[in-house]
């Protein structure tokens, strides 16, 4: 499987469209977990694997490499891995994500909608 890119077709669009690409990548096995983890700080490989459940060491590699690719985590300084200021950005554009999934918790659970 190639890492999903603007300009070029990926699961679900054949239109190269940049929101396409991300959207395959961010809805890939763990990619946006491993992302979430990175958010407050540098992390080891067996630390980001520690904090994803222990996910498969092939998987974290493999995300580990596409997330690197689209230039969205990078090695840190201090060693292990970081996000990149483009990571950093896309957390940003991710918090007003976070915002609304509290308030719909917040009308399931209103609703009586939490248990079906």
């Amino acid at each position: 499987m190639t890492t999903p890119k603007p300009r070029q077709a990926v699961r679900g669009s054949q239109s190269g469209r940049p929101i396409m690409a991300l959207l395959d990548l961010l809805g890939r096995r763990w990619a946006l977990r491993m992302i979430w983890e990175l958010r407050g700080e540098p992390l080891s490989f067996r630390q980001l694997r520690d904090r994803c459940d222990a996910m498969s060491p092939t998987v974290l590699n493999q995300r580990l490499r596409e997330l690197r690719e689209t230039c969205i985590i990078e090695m840190a300084a201090t060693g292990g891995y970081c996000l990149s200021p483009s990571g950093l950005s896309l957390v940003q554009a991710m918090l007003p994500l976070l915002a609304w999934s509290e308030e719909w918790q917040q009308l399931l659970e209103g609703e009586g909608l939490e248990d079906i």
